[in-house]
Formats: structure tokens, C-alpha cells, sequence
């Protein structure tokens, strides 16, 4: 299982919800999505980030090269600052610290 972030700087007073909707909507429709949550930064709400949970990088790859996922953040891309940074993990279990 893998988690996916992703950090948006969105112009201010810009909306992106209605197309961060949209992309969750399209990203539920494939395989291997678990799930998702949209952390908004508390003092002026022009950080987001999208946390997505995946089975597998093949899983989230495909996702992440589909057209569906390509035309969303071209309508995204005149509401935000600068590119959408991506950064994957791989999940592991909980180890013990010491």
C-alpha cells in the first residue's frame, strides 16, 4: 500500500474544492483507491494538501497518467501558484521504537 501527498499553493481567494471534488470523484472510479483526506492550512487556507491512499504504485500510476486526472489539473492550474507537489510513500507496519 503506498500514500500519496499532494501540496497545493492556491492563489489567494482562489476555489480549487469544486475541482478537488472532481478529482476525488474520477479517482474513486479506479483501481486500487482506498481513500482520501484534504488538509487545509488553518492561517490563510492557501495550503492544501491531498492525502490518497493507494493498494499499489501501479495502481496510483495509472491514475496519475489517465487523461481524466491530466484535464482536471489543467482546469486547476489558473487557481494555484505554482505546480502541485507530489511525494509517495510506501506503508509499513508500525515498528517498536526503542
Amino acid at each position: 500500500m503506498i500514500k500519496v501527498i499532494v501540496g497545493y499553493r492556491v492563489k489567494d481567494g482562489a476555489d480549487i474544492q469544486p475541482v478537488l471534488l472532481k478529482i476525488r470523484a474520477n479517482a474513486m472510479q479506479y483501481s486500487g483507491f482506498v481513500g482520501a483526506e484534504t488538509l487545509v492550512r488553518r492561517k490563510d487556507g492557501t495550503v492544501i494538501i491531498v492525502i490518497t491512499t493507494w493498494e499499489s504504485v501501479k495502481d496510483w500510476r495509472e491514475w496519475d497518467s489517465s487523461n481524466i486526472k491530466k484535464g482536471l489539473l489543467r482546469e486547476m492550474r489558473e487557481l494555484l501558484e505554482d505546480e502541485p507537489r507530489v511525494t509517495t510513500y510506501s506503508v509499513k507496519p508500525t515498528v517498536r521504537w526503542v
